[in-house]
């Protein structure tokens, strides 16, 4: 056999030829573990609370005190499918997109008042 190749076979990774296929996927399970993590981590929670939120949105009725993601504390005077009047104070009245609001005031997730 030449040095020429010699260097090919160990080039190629040996006479099998198999190119470090191996080698390549447990390169890759590091990286898969860490996106595994994160979706554990960040984006579980996330659709939780998410879910927590909208079912909190479809189940709000005249009366409710509650919280909007500008951080506004008002009691539910009318509600529309996409709109929410809040009262804030004696006679002001707010219109808000149903989708704003965030919490109940009580409920201790807003860190609104008890």
């Amino acid at each position: 056999m030449s040095s020429s190749s010699v260097f090919l076979l160990a080039f190629q990774g040996g006479a099998g030829g198999t190119g470090g296929g191996a080698s390549t996927w447990l390169g890759m399970v590091p990286m898969v573990a860490i996106f595994a993590i994160f979706y554990f981590l960040l984006v579980v929670p996330m659709r939780k609370r998410q879910k927590a939120v909208q079912t909190l949105v479809e189940s709000l009725k005249k009366g409710d005190r509650v919280v909007t993601t500008g951080g506004l504390y008002g009691e539910i005077a009318a509600i529309d499918p996409t709109v929410v009047v809040l009262k804030v104070a004696d006679n002001v009245k707010l219109r808000v997109a149903r989708s704003a609001i965030t919490g109940l005031e009580g409920d201790g997730n807003t860190g609104g008042k008890s």
